[in-house]
C-alpha cells in the first residue's frame, strides 16, 4: 500500500504470480489496508461494472457520515482511474490524481470517505470490481460533473460517453457554493471513529 499525493487515497501492488496456467494474486489484503490507513475496510457492499471505451464514471462522492470508501480493482480492460479531493479546507482540496488501473498488473486504489471518484473506460469491456464500506443510499449520494474544466483532468478518452446523471452535475464550484462538498474537518473526525 503506497499513499498517492492525496490524504486517503492509497494504490495497492499485488505481488502477481505468472505461470504456464495463468496468474495468481492477493488482491486485498486487509491488515496490510489497515496498516496503512489505521483502520480496515468493513464491507457492505461489492460492486461490478462493465463499460465501453470511452465511458465515464463519476466524479461521484457521499455524505459524511458515513460516506462510502471504495477499493476499486480492474479485472479486465484497462481504466484511468480518477480521485478528486473535494473536502473543504484540506491541503490538497480540488486536485486530482489519476492511477491506471488494468488486467495486466491487477493495482487497486483505495478512496477514504470524502474523495471523490471517477474512471474512464480506457478499452472495450473494462470490467470494474469495488469493495464499499456502505451500502448505496440514493439519498446522500453526490456527484460533481467530470467534465468540469476547473477540474482540469485529462480523461485520455476522444469522445467520452456520460450518463445523463452526471451531465447533470454541477460543476465543484457549484456544489461548494450550495455547501454540497464534505468538510475535512468532519471527514477527519469521521476517520477517527473507524479504528
Amino acid at each position: 500500500m503506497e499513499e498517492l499525493p492525496i490524504k486517503g487515497a492509497y494504490l495497492y501492488t499485488p505481488r502477481l504470480f505468472r505461470d504456464d496456467r495463468g496468474t495468481f494474486m492477493e488482491s486485498f489484503r486487509a491488515a496490510e489496508l489497515a496498516e496503512a490507513t489505521g483502520h480496515g475496510l468493513r464491507l457492505s457492499q461489492a460492486n461490478t461494472s462493465v463499460s465501453a471505451r470511452g465511458v465515464i464514471r463519476g466524479i461521484h462522492y457521499a455524505d459524511v457520515p458515513p460516506s462510502q470508501a471504495k477499493y476499486v480493482t480492474c479485472l479486465s480492460g484497462r481504466i484511468l482511474d480518477v480521485i478528486v479531493d473535494l473536502r473543504v479546507g484540506s491541503p490538497s482540496f480540488g486536485q486530482h490524481v489519476s492511477v491506471i488501473l488494468d488486467s495486466e498488473e491487477f493495482r487497486s486504489v483505495y478512496i477514504s470517505e470524502g474523495l471523490g471518484h471517477g474512471f474512464a473506460a480506457l478499452t472495450d469491456n473494462a470490467t470494474v470490481f469495488y469493495l464499499c464500506s456502505e451500502p448505496y443510499a440514493p439519498a446522500r449520494e453526490r456527484g460533481i460533473n467530470p467534465l468540469d474544466p476547473e477540474l482540469g483532468i485529462d480523461w485520455r478518452v476522444a469522445d467520452p460517453v456520460l450518463s445523463e446523471k452526471d451531465v447533470q452535475a454541477p460543476s465543484m464550484k457549484q456544489a461548494l457554493d450550495e455547501g454540497l462538498l464534505p468538510d475535512f474537518e468532519t471527514c477527519t473526525a469521521f476517520y477517527g471513529t473507524l479504528s
